[in-house]
């Protein structure tokens, strides 16, 4: 796979945010299918020249989130499975974190926002 991400180190944004945010993106759109497998934690890191941790980090949210799925030695590939929902939720996702980033929206404050916005909607 060819680096389709890049890092800016000038950004308010963490370096694994960026990497977890694009990834995401590229998976959310179709450019990186079902069954692509990723660079190593390594090779990545070596390429956007960033700490395998803070690959790492990126790489294990995004398999918490249902998009990856590390297969032991033989590396990380893209997740089956999602559905529909999932799909459109994580766009609606990826915009509105982008929004929080151009209007200078702190994470904690836009991720509390969300969390608010959840609770105000379960009965009871």
């Amino acid at each position: 796979m060819q680096v389709l991400i890049s890092v800016d180190p000038d950004s308010s944004v963490a370096p694994y945010e960026q990497v977890r945010g694009q990834l995401a993106e590229l998976i959310g759109d179709g450019r990186l299918p079902v069954g692509t497998r990723l660079p190593t934690v390594r090779q990545l890191a070596a390429d956007l020249r960033l700490a395998a941790n803070t690959v790492a980090r990126a790489y294990r949210e995004l398999e918490a989130a249902g998009l990856l799925e590390t297969r032991g030695r033989n590396g990380t590939f893209v997740a089956p499975g999602r559905d529909d929902a999932v799909d459109r939720l994580h766009r609606a996702a990826a915009g509105y974190a982008a929004e929080a980033v151009r209007l200078g929206v702190p994470p904690a404050t836009a991720l509390a926002l969300v969390r608010a916005a959840l609770d105000a909607t379960r009965p009871g």
